[in-house]
């Protein structure tokens, strides 16, 4: 008879860690992060909790890769290109960056993503290692997408080229987050649009 193969280690510590980020993500929008712990992620998802501490050193730092694991997915899903998504390009900027700012405010309303962000972002507020490892993670390659898509709007004739492409995309996307973090009105599509509308008012080009 042949022998039985040994249990694959690699297979059995990917679904370990799959496990953990899973309940790591719903534990914090079920509970909020205050009340989420190491030993409730581990309980969750039927692990150790020095199987948790073996590969991070707070609950911090897993649901910071159970979010970046989470944002990786969806970009698979939405068919980019190692992870990677480009601003769509149609030749309308304006209609665009509606698509995009719209979609942004519908992932902002998801509770899949809310609470998650919401205690990075608090806990990347006091934590400097964390949020610069969120920022470079996440947040930069965003702004990134934004600031090609603006270079190649300026390049087609559509936007000022005096305009510097970062400074735009924070015009955008800044008023926006500053909105959902702090809750200082309604986060919707006709709020994504005016935003939209005034920041071209500033890249339109001059004559």
């Amino acid at each position: 008879m042949p022998e039985p193969k040994a249990p694959d280690a690699s297979r059995r510590s990917e679904r370990s860690r799959r496990a953990i980020f899973d309940a790591a993500l719903a534990l914090v929008s079920e509970t909020g992060y205050a009340k989420t712990t190491v030993e409730g992620i581990a309980a969750r998802a039927g692990v150790g909790k020095q199987t948790i501490y073996r590969w991070w050193p707070s609950k911090a730092a897993v649901l910071l890769d159970a979010f970046l694991d989470l944002a990786a997915r969806a970009a698979e899903e939405a068919g980019a290109t190692g992870g990677q998504t480009e601003l769509p390009d149609t030749g309308d900027l304006a209609a665009d960056l509606r698509l995009v700012l719209r979609a942004t405010v519908d992932e902002l309303n998801n509770p899949l993503y809310d609470a998650p962000t919401r205690a990075l972002a608090a806990e990347g507020s006091t934590d400097p290692e964390l949020g610069a490892r969120f920022t470079a993670a996440l947040l930069e390659p965003q702004l990134q997408v934004f600031g090609r898509r603006i270079e190649a709007a300026q390049a087609a004739g559509q936007a000022d080229p005096a305009v510097d492409p970062r400074l735009a995309t924070e015009l955008l996307v800044g008023p926006l987050h500053h909105r959902w973090l702090h809750r200082t009105g309604p986060l919707d599509h006709a709020y994504a649009d005016a935003l939209v509308e005034h920041a071209l008012r500033g890249l339109t080009p001059r004559p």
